[in-house]
C-alpha cells in the first residue's frame, strides 16, 4: 500500500526561506522536493514596508496588550519565535513591560521612552503609535 505524501512547512532550514518540503514516498525510496511557497505580501508586489516588525509587534501589543503572540506572528507574517526575539529586544530596550496575568502575559508600552536612532530620537514611543492612530489623541474627538 502505498502511503501519502507528507507535505511540512520550512523556513530557518531552507536558509530563510520560505517553502513547503514534499516527502513522496515510493516502493524504491522517499523523494524530498522543496516548493516555494509565496506569502500574501510576495503575490501582492509588496517587497519592503517603512516600519520594521518591531514596530509591527509594538503597534499590534498597543491594541491588545495581552495579545497571543501566535496571533502577533500570524498577523506580522513572521515566525512566533521571531515574535519570542523581538518582545525580549523590546523589554531590553525598556520599550515595553511584561505582567504575568494568569496564565497569560500583559504588556504594558512605556509610551515616554524616546525612538532609539539618532535621527528621530527626539520623538517618543508614544509619538510613534499617535502617529499610526494607535494612540487615541486626548483632544481629538471620537
Amino acid at each position: 500500500m502505498k502511503q501519502p505524501a507528507k507535505t511540512r512547512k520550512t523556513g530557518s532550514r531552507t536558509g530563510g526561506k520560505p517553502g513547503a518540503v514534499i516527502i513522496s514516498r515510493s516502493k524504491s525510496r522517499p523523494t524530498i522536493e522543496t516548493v516555494p511557497v509565496t506569502s500574501t505580501k510576495e503575490s501582492a508586489g509588496l517587497q519592503w514596508t517603512f516600519l520594521t516588525n518591531h514596530s509591527h509587534v509594538l503597534v499590534l501589543i498597543s491594541r491588545n496588550p495581552s495579545v497571543v503572540l501566535r496571533e502577533v506572528a500570524l498577523r506580522v507574517g513572521i515566525t512566533e519565535r521571531a515574535v519570542q526575539r523581538i518582545i525580549a529586544d523590546l523589554e531590553a530596550g525598556k520599550i515595553i513591560e511584561r505582567e504575568k496575568v494568569g496564565r497569560q502575559n500583559h504588556y504594558r508600552i512605556l509610551t515616554n521612552q524616546p525612538l532609539r536612532h539618532p535621527i528621530e530620537a527626539h520623538r517618543t514611543i508614544g509619538d510613534l503609535l499617535q502617529l499610526l492612530s494607535v494612540v487615541p489623541d486626548s483632544n481629538q474627538s471620537h
